[in-house]
């Protein structure tokens, strides 16, 4: 089917455009945005008659000698043909109608308009009309059916309705088409049609597609579909034979199909790739004539070359995927299959004007051409033909030297066509929140800081700025006499920028409001030549982006800085504080998908780049819809799917996807326009458009926020929710290490909460786990947990009775204990001798006046902590929750996380820990010491066994060295507990000295100061004394706290001691009292503090007569001792 395609000629203004043919062929018939239509003899016509119908002409329809027209006045008009004398109204609407079609005798006119009627007018009487109600939207076309029972309808609301025409009543309704708000919003204008004659079809449009629907069943027969199609189809139309379907699409491309075969079997492109808008067949079959958006009129001729007979007949039906064969045709500029004639069957004439030479192009496939094969009926084919399957080319039953040896080359030259993936056309550079630049009044863009409207009417053309936040700067209103299209706001300055025209550069305003002199306004006009194609502004910096791939830098008061070549067209580029986002074009895309790629500069007093051109992800077949920062400076981005993506630093500046808006939205054509993001609070501060992807400037949109939600897998579960929600914490407060690398202030209270909440729900889904019993899975949780939190999932274990899980959680705590160590022994910090310090009694004395806790107030506050633990798995998160409120363990500023320490051994056999000593001489016998495991700070201290080497590892600090267990003192065993909070080998050094110390004078008492001559006078408590032992290594973690923070930070860590250790130093304190009978009163209140310190003395009664080496012996003896 070979045709040419004729040049486009200029027919009417700008805007929608239609054509048709008149009856005989004759006259070539147009109407456009100018109001008029114009009759032309031919496409050479250089003086075409024309008739003005209106302001606007949108539609027309010729039939028998009239000629019907929709025109703006909203009226449907009837003119005679050709002399173009009105002859009336056919009928009125309350808005414009959008499409006008005869029925096939002439004798009705259907009409749709944009007030979402469809009416059906008897031409000789138009009082005699029917009104079709029932769409919700403009309509976009209208089709009578060829036997005037029944007519289809598109409309703006998304469905296809066809229509019984006396009954008035909707026959069927499908939801096919993309809603819209109107017409020409419209990505399709859904110009459907009836197939002539017998109407067995209704062709309807639908994406990229036709659909072919059978009349009366109304079931989808079949789609036609094109490789090369890839934007949707605007309008289709029937040849007058009924064979072939054309159709003309948004991107230019005209295509036609033989509706029998399924086949296509020519491809044309619009010379300018506009969108084509009408489409028209000469009655012939041989021409179509077609309309673009532009108002052009082109042409294809020579359409029915091949088909001129009236034995038309089916093209075989089948095609193999790649039958490259079928693509070779001999139009140098045909990029599809036409009119090679069938040498298969010598039996059949073939039909057409090509010469014997095109005898020899048989495909070496074995099937029939599906272009020229004009065969009688589809079984037609001899048994030649069918040998083709078998043998690469075949001889010419009347031609015995036709036979070709496979490597010769045929007599003409073939061009094969291209059918793999097509070039994506590149997307075009844009503003971030700005709408489009054609519309009269848009947003040039808002952000955060404020809004700039441009208003480019007939009235004005001028610029508005205006500000969130009036503190910042008064109202703007700016003559646009430049014509700006683009804008960019921040809280110091409003740049402008303006494209090139051939005769005045693209310049550069900007309005410095935040200047201190009284010269606020700059210009800069680029070379020539070089056009503005996107502009930003950052803290003291503005950033412009050329045509000539540049990027040229100013400083915020007009001094010229950097400029670096881009590596590809700009797409959009954003600012925030110091950090410049650009992306731009890395290559060309295929198949709908965009090749971006992104850089990611900071500027400030060491430039560098963090993004050096990578990739950008997209959705598939999606395009870049919107870039920007964070307020917290993080970049992130929208694509055209609504997916919105934020840059992972802690993953190697990858990009994680935090919301989807397509979820919260209604209907498939409504959208979310972004115009900010917040990371604290987790806020997609975004404005909802109905059926369209951006807002009109009146009335002022309103802003909506949307939550952020990670698109984890089964988000419905409580598992799955608890992941979601911490790896979005971890996502959305990576900032703060950011912000504090780059020297900025950050809110350490949030950033502590932040870390309070991952940690809890880290608790919560180990809580979880234990309780579906996937023990691997809760030793995998926790690997993320800090210190402090594995000790209360070992609590919790054990609690549990989930021994071995609570083992393994020890070795997890020791090794994090041991990094700790690690990462501390690589700062060592110099410390004063010991000995000096402890000279006298081995204790540093403060005066008790300053110590606000009362010694019943502490125990009653550790009795309840304990008393809540034994509530089960719920109690245990609220009093998990509970601690942290009081004593905040995830803050960075709380001291080191808690971990094993080291302890001098002893002797396996326990002592006491009620008995007072009668001179209250604390004796050791020895200062060694050894590495414990993590769960001796929850069993009792005096259990000193060796953890087997599966148990504890070895700690690697220089003095953790594990002995044989030697004899202890009674004294010496208070030296046994284990401050959760030592931080250092500092700390350990300082236990072995004090080990050793009292090895020297093991029955001797140092003589008393007078400072404890005062103290005695009201004894100290156990907290105390812990405080005097650990005050040095609390003020080294903390240096800056004073004296009342440095006694709330040693209550928050003695509380994380086990009731054991805070009973051994009340019993220490007791056996310093020089007065018994006060030792003992203190004794009996502090056993009165509940139940709890009850269940531990009859534990360690009991524990007394059960020494065992086993480890897990130790954890049955704790798990059995909170019971």
């Amino acid at each position: 089917m070979p045709c040419e395609r004729k040049p486009m000629r200029y027919g009417h203004s700008e805007g929608h455009t239609e054509v048709c043919f008149d009856d005989t062929g004759r006259y070539i018939v147009t109407c456009g945005n100018d109001g008029d239509v114009r009759i032309w003899e031919s496409l050479d016509d250089d003086d075409p008659k024309f008739i003005t119908v209106g302001e606007k002409a949108y539609s027309l329809a010729l039939k028998k000698g009239k000629l019907v027209t929709a025109s703006s006045n909203n009226t449907v008009q009837i003119h005679t043909f050709p002399d173009g004398d009105p002859d009336g109204i056919l009928t009125r609407f309350t808005t414009n109608a959008t499409h006008v079609t005869f029925n096939s005798s002439g004798s009705r006119v259907a009409a749709g308009s944009s007030d979402f009627m469809v009416k059906v007018v008897e031409v000789s009487d138009s009082s005699r009309q029917k009104t079709l109600r029932g769409h919700e939207a403009p309509v976009l076309s209208v089709s009578f059916d060829p036997k005037d029972e029944y007519l289809a309808s598109a409309s703006c609301d998304g469905s296809v309705v066809v229509w019984n025409i006396e009954e008035q009543t909707q026959v069927i309704s499908r939801p096919l088409l993309q809603k819209t708000n109107d017409v020409s919003n419209a990505k399709s204008l859904c110009r459907l049609s009836f197939q002539p004659g017998a109407g067995k079809f209704l062709a309807v449009p639908v994406e990229t597609k036709v659909h072919l629907y059978e009349r009366g069943s109304w079931d989808l027969v079949c789609m036609l579909s094109d490789d090369l199609l890839t934007q949707p189809i605007n309008v289709v139309a029937w040849s007058p034979c009924s064979t072939f379907l054309a159709a003309g699409s948004i991107g230019g491309l005209l295509t036609v199909w033989d509706v029998n075969s399924k086949l296509c079997v020519e491809r044309q492109k619009h010379e300018k790739g506009f969108t084509v808008c009408s489409l028209a067949w000469h009655p012939s079959g041989r021409q179509i004539a077609y309309t673009d958006t532009e108002g052009c009129l082109g042409m294809l001729d020579g359409l029915g070359t091949s088909t001129a007979s009236s034995s038309v007949t089916k093209a075989p039906a089948t095609k193999p995927a790649k039958d490259y064969d079928d693509l070779f045709d001999e139009d140098d500029d045909r990029m599809m299959d036409e009119g090679l004639s069938d040498a298969n069957s010598p039996k059949k004439t073939v039909v057409g004007e090509e010469e014997d030479e095109d005898d020899f192009l048989i495909p070496s496939t074995g099937r029939v051409r599906n272009r020229g094969a004009i065969l009688d009926d589809e079984n037609s084919l001899d048994t030649g033909s069918l040998k083709l399957g078998q043998e690469k080319f075949v001889d010419d039953d009347d031609d015995a030297g036709s036979s070709v040896a496979p490597a010769a080359a045929p007599l003409m030259p073939l061009r094969p066509v291209y059918e793999g993936p097509m070039p994506t056309p590149p997307q075009k550079a844009f503003q971030p929140s700005s709408t489009p630049a054609h519309l009269t009044h848009r947003f040039m863009v808002w952000n955060s800081v404020g809004i700039v409207r441009g208003y480019n009417d007939e009235q004005d053309n001028a610029i508005d700025v205006e500000f969130h936040d009036t503190a910042v700067h008064h109202a703007m209103h700016l003559t646009n006499s430049l014509g700006h299209t683009m804008a960019d706001l921040s809280q110091e300055a409003v740049l402008l920028a303006c494209p090139s025209t051939e005769e005045l550069a693209s310049k550069l305003q900007c309005l410095h409001f935040s200047s201190w002199d009284t010269n606020k306004e700059w210009m800069v006009d680029l070379p020539k030549g070089e056009g503005v194609k996107a502009v930003c502004l950052g803290h003291g910096w503005a950033a412009v982006a050329t045509s000539s791939l540049l990027l040229r830098l100013f400083s915020i008061g007009g001094v010229q800085k950097e400029i670096f070549s881009l590596p590809g067209p700009v797409v959009c580029m954003a600012g925030h504080g110091e950090q410049l986002l650009v992306v731009y074009h890395r290559g060309t895309g295929f198949d709908g998908e965009q090749a971006l790629g992104v850089q990611l500069l900071q500027f400030g007093r060491k430039k560098r780049q963090l993004i050096n051109g990578e990739s950008l992800p997209l959705s598939p077949k999606c395009y870049l819809a919107w870039l920007g920062f964070t307020a917290e400076g993080t970049p992130c981005y929208v694509d055209s799917d609504g997916l919105v993506r934020m840059l992972n630093r802690s993953l190697g500046n990858t990009w994680t996807p935090v919301c989807n808006t397509r979820e919260t939205c209604k209907s498939k054509s409504d959208h979310y326009w972004v115009v900010g993001v917040h990371e604290n609070p987790q806020q997609l501060r975004c404005i909802p458009c109905k059926g369209s992807r951006y807002p009109p400037t009146l009335p002022r949109p309103a802003v909506a926020i949307l939550p952020f939600k990670l698109p984890l897998c089964q988000t419905s579960t409580e598992k799955g929710q608890m992941e979601e929600q911490y790896w979005r914490s971890v996502l959305f407060h990576n900032h703060h290490s950011f912000l504090s690398s780059s020297g900025y202030e950050i809110d350490e209270a949030a950033q502590t909460q932040s870390e309070k909440e991952q940690q809890e729900l880290l608790m919560k889904m180990f809580a979880l786990s234990c309780k579906l019993e996937r023990e691997f899975r809760c030793v995998e949780l926790a690997e993320l947990m800090t210190q402090n939190v594995v000790t209360l999932a070992i609590r919790y274990a054990s609690r549990s009775r989930r021994m071995n899980l609570a083992q393994r959680l020890s070795e997890i705590a020791l090794e994090k204990s041991n990094q700790l160590q690690e990462d501390e022994l690589e700062v060592p910090e110099e410390q004063p001798a010991f000995s000096s310090v402890r000279s006298t009694s081995g204790y540093r004395q403060t005066d008790p006046t300053d110590d606000p806790y009362s010694p019943r107030e502490n125990q009653e506050e550790e009795d309840e902590e304990l008393g809540e633990e034994d509530d089960g798995g719920e109690t245990e998160m609220e009093e998990t929750t509970e601690t942290k409120k009081r004593l905040n363990p995830f803050a960075k500023e709380a001291g080191s996380p808690v971990k094993p320490s080291l302890m001098p051994t002893g002797k396996v056999g326990r002592s006491n820990p009620f008995k007072v000593a009668g001179s209250g001489t604390p004796t050791s016998s020895s200062g060694k010491t050894r590495v414990t495991n993590i769960l001796d700070n929850m069993t009792s201290s005096r259990k000193s066994t060796p953890i087997s080497g599966s148990a504890g590892k070895p700690n690697k600090g220089p003095v953790l060295k594990p002995l044989a267990p030697r004899a202890k003192s009674k004294a010496q065993s208070t030296l046994l507990q284990i401050s959760s909070n030592k931080t250092a080998n500092k700390k350990n050094q300082e236990t072995a000295e004090q080990a050793a110390d009292l090895q020297k004078q093991p029955d001797t008492t140092a003589p008393p100061t007078p400072t404890e001559n005062t103290e005695n006078k009201r004894p100290k408590t156990g907290f105390q004394l812990w405080l005097d032992e650990n005050r040095k290594v609390i003020i080294a973690d903390n240096p800056d706290l004073d004296e009342t923070d440095v006694i709330k930070e040693a209550m928050g860590r003695f509380r994380t001691l086990s009731a054991d250790e805070r009973l051994s130093w009340t019993e220490r304190a007791k056996g310093q009292a020089g007065d018994a009978a006060d030792a003992r009163k203190r004794k009996r209140a502090e056993g009165d503090g509940g139940a709890e310190n009850e269940t531990v003395e009859t534990d360690e009664n009991n524990s007394k007569k059960k020494k065992s080496l086993d480890p897990s012996s130790k954890l049955s003896a704790f798990a059995f001792n909170k019971n």
